[in-house]
């Protein structure tokens, strides 16, 4: 596995220097978020402003979902009306009241 070089002008949170994580691993990452018994969200922002801006969120969090596929179809659908912002997924512990885990799930092309 080859590492990406770190000083890219575009770098977001856990996995940002690997290289973009396949669907299989993404289901991964959604099924240990969900079995950490934090709610998956799905948020979205033009690559321009993550640096800059607070995300916007597809939607409201899927609280109490144990179905990693309802989560990587609202990936897609977020994707379908989004397709030129950056997508991430974040694990909220609602007991804690903060991200758990946060990674992107899509970068939109030459970012």
């Amino acid at each position: 596995m080859e590492l990406q070089d770190y000083r890219t002008e575009y770098t977001y949170e856990t996995f940002s220097f690997l290289p973009e994580l396949s669907m299989d691993e993404v289901y991964d990452q959604i099924v240990y978020i969900i079995n950490q018994g934090w709610a998956p969200a799905i948020e979205h922002e033009k690559p321009e402003n993550t640096m800059t801006h607070y995300w916007n969120m597809w939607k409201m969090p899927l609280f109490g979902t144990r179905d990693p596929d309802e989560v990587l179809r609202e990936i897609e659908a977020c994707r379908a009306a989004y397709p030129n912002d950056v997508i991430r997924v974040i694990g909220y512990d609602n007991y804690m009241q903060t991200l758990g885990h946060c990674f992107v799930v899509y970068r939109p092309r030459g970012r």
